[in-house]
C-alpha cells in the first residue's frame, strides 16, 4: 500500500476544473476500499486508471513544452484529430481520438525508445484481460497486487526522470512569461501568481516541482526582468518546501 500512495508525488497539485480532482480523488478512494477489503481484482483498475492518469499528464506537459514536436510525432493522424489534440483543454480529452496504447507513442520526445515504451505500456494489456470476463481473478491475494504496484510505480518513475528537461523547459517559460513583468502579472502576489500560473496550468506535481526547485535562476541573470525571475523563483522553493 505505501508504495502504491507513492504515486500521489507524480500526480498534479491542482487540477483545471474540480470535476477532475473529483474524478481523481474517487479513483484514489476506489483502490484504497478495494485493497482494504482484499478485492483486489478490483483495486487493480484504480490503480491502473490512476497510472494512465499520470500518463496523461506527463503528455499535457510535452504538448505545452513542445508543440512542434508533439505536432510532428501526429504524422499519419486525421487533420482532424490533430487539431483537436493540440487544442484540447483538459489531459483526459486526450483518450478522445486516442487509444491507451497510442498515447505512449508521444513519450519518444523524452527519449524513451521502442523497449521502454512497451514496458509502459504492456500494463494495458493486462488491464484488458481483467477487464473482460474471463472465470479468472488474476489478483487474488496482496502478493500478486503488490508485485504489479511494485512494477507500475518502476515505470512511473522512469517517465518522471525522462520528463526533466520538459518540466525545467516550462518553468524557464513561465519564468520569461508575463509572470516576470509587474505590470502585466495576474496576481501581485508572486506565490499565487507561481500557483495559477505554473502548478495549476501545468499540472504540476510534488516530484515536477522538486526538478524546479533545482532550477539555476542565475543563468538568466542577462534576461530582462530578472530581478522579478529570482523573486518567482524564491516564491516556488518557499511555497512548495521539501517534505
Amino acid at each position: 500500500m505505501d508504495e502504491a500512495l507513492e504515486l500521489g508525488t507524480y500526480l498534479p497539485q491542482s487540477f483545471a476544473n474540480a470535476s477532475e480532482q473529483a474524478y481523481l480523488e474517487f479513483l484514489w478512494s476506489a483502490f484504497q476500499t478495494n485493497y482494504e477489503s482484499e478485492r483486489y481484482e478490483f483495486a487493480s483498475l484504480a490503480f491502473h486508471l490512476l497510472y494512465m492518469s499520470f500518463v496523461s499528464f506527463s503528455i499535457w506537459q510535452i504538448r505545452l513544452a513542445r508543440p512542434e514536436q508533439f505536432a510532428m510525432a501526429m504524422v499519419g493522424f486525421r487533420s482532424e484529430d490533430e487539431g483537436k489534440l493540440m487544442a484540447y483543454d483538459s489531459p483526459f480529452k486526450f483518450y478522445d481520438k486516442l487509444k491507451e496504447a497510442q498515447i505512449f507513442r508521444f513519450l519518444k520526445l523524452i527519449g524513451c525508445d521502442n523497449e521502454q515504451i512497451g514496458e509502459f505500456a504492456k500494463f494495458v494489456k493486462r488491464r484488458n484481460k481483467i477487464a473482460h470476463p474471463s472465470g479468472t481473478v488474476f489478483f487474488n491475494d496482496k502478493t500478486a497486487i503488490d508485485a504489479e504496484i511494485a512494477g507500475m510505480m518502476k515505470e512511473v518513475r522512469n517517465i518522471e526522470e525522462h520528463m526533466r528537461p520538459v518540466i525545467l523547459e516550462l518553468y524557464g517559460i513561465f519564468l520569461r512569461s508575463d509572470s516576470s513583468v509587474p505590470d502585466l502579472r495576474q496576481n501581485p502576489n508572486y506565490s499565487d501568481e507561481v500557483q495559477a500560473n505554473f502548478v495549476h496550468k501545468n499540472y504540476m506535481s510534488v516530484a515536477d516541482i522538486v526538478y524546479c526547485r533545482s532550477f539555476d535562476v542565475t543563468g538568466m541573470n542577462n534576461e530582462p526582468n530578472f530581478a522579478e525571475m529570482q523573486a518567482l523563483h524564491a516564491a516556488l522553493s518557499a511555497t512548495y518546501q521539501e517534505e
